[in-house]
């Protein structure tokens, strides 16, 4: 094992420039796909190399080498792993560990507690209608997907943003934006340093959502105004829901109100950012599976140490046949 393995763990580092240069020149549905994509790749390779570490170093052993029937000797030899360093990474991997657990739990808990809310209030045309003065509105999956909106923010819009924003809620329905929201969040867990990435990931779920609205009202002006008021009247939501306020609702605005560019230059653009995130991507993930291959290897070289030390006569009886050849030729070549 050798520096290929700073790769996996350094270029996370990396989704901040991604996020800032690269995001705002890839289609809205293009980088949603792409960005959630590379921070599952990226957070999995960073995982996948701790766990080597760790197994690497620990692999050192003796206790380990004889659960595993190898040579622990035989092993930190063949490896470069200091055990310092394994300590270290699996510490961090018991964190990252944790950190999954955690974010899992908390997600699972506001998922049941959410639908159990929803479910004591009255449901027409697949809107559940919440009471009260609060503007309120957000989409969450199961149950065959829910939009729930409150009286407060029907109130604050006309009749045509209503169904602007209704457009965009039953977009991340049908789009099934809760499963990138869910893959980033995942990512982000694992690799806190993808979270710049997870941010553009999520904003590219917005803006595909405004996208499929204003295809459906017909109207870009019309759901930049819904998103705008819904964003003016303080609407909040809970903090793992889709919802038509969330990212930054200024940058949304302004896309919706701006002429959408040419596709071809679009296309070159995209082209060009894909190129530059698939090879970053690829990196991470063949220099982990380099990583793992030395792991593989040398745990079998230390085996193949532990069997020969295991029968110990059997050099010895190798070197006694060779004798004896050797004898045997010399007395030929005397007759």
């Amino acid at each position: 094992m050798g520096l290929d393995l700073l790769v996996p763990l350094l270029l996370p580092l990396a989704s901040w420039p991604v996020a800032r240069w690269v995001a705002p020149r890839l289609s809205p549905r293009l980088g949603s796909w792409l960005l959630t994509s590379c921070a599952l790749v990226l957070a999995a390779g960073s995982t996948l190399t701790l766990a080597v570490l760790a197994a690497a170093g620990l692999a050192q052993l003796p206790v380990i080498g004889r659960l595993g029937d190898f040579s622990a000797v035989a092993f930190h030899g063949a490896d470069a792993v200091g055990l310092p360093l394994a300590i270290g990474s699996t510490v961090v991997l018991s964190g990252v560990v944790a950190a999954f657990l955690r974010t899992a739990v908390r997600y699972g808990r506001w998922h049941r507690e959410v639908h159990a809310e929803l479910n004591t209030h009255t449901r027409e045309a697949g809107v559940v209608l919440l009471p009260g003065e609060e503007p309120v509105a957000f989409a969450v999956p199961g149950g065959g997907g829910r939009i729930a909106v409150s009286s407060g923010m029907l109130a604050a819009l006309a009749p045509g943003e209503r169904c602007a924003l209704l457009a965009h809620e039953r977009a991340h329905l049908r789009l099934r934006h809760h499963l990138f929201d869910g893959a980033v969040t995942i990512a982000t867990a694992l690799n806190p340093l993808l979270r710049p990435l997870g941010s553009a990931a999520r904003f590219a779920l917005e803006r595909w959502a405004d996208e499929a609205a204003a295809e459906h009202v017909g109207d870009r002006k019309l759901v930049a105004t819904a998103v705008a008021k819904a964003a003016l009247a303080g609407v909040r939501r809970p903090p793992l829901a889709l919802a038509a306020t969330g990212g930054p609702v200024p940058q949304r605005v302004r896309a919706l109100l701006t002429t959408p560019e040419p596709g071809s230059q679009r296309r070159s653009l995209g082209t060009i950012a894909v190129a530059v995130v698939l090879g970053a991507c690829a990196w991470s993930a063949t220099s982990t599976l380099d990583a793992a291959t030395d792991l593989h290897f040398g745990i079998e070289t230390a085996q193949a140490a532990c069997v020969a030390k295991a029968v110990p006569g059997q050099g010895t009886q190798a070197q006694t046949t060779s004798t004896a050849l050797g004898h045997q030729d010399r007395e030929c070549a005397e007759s």
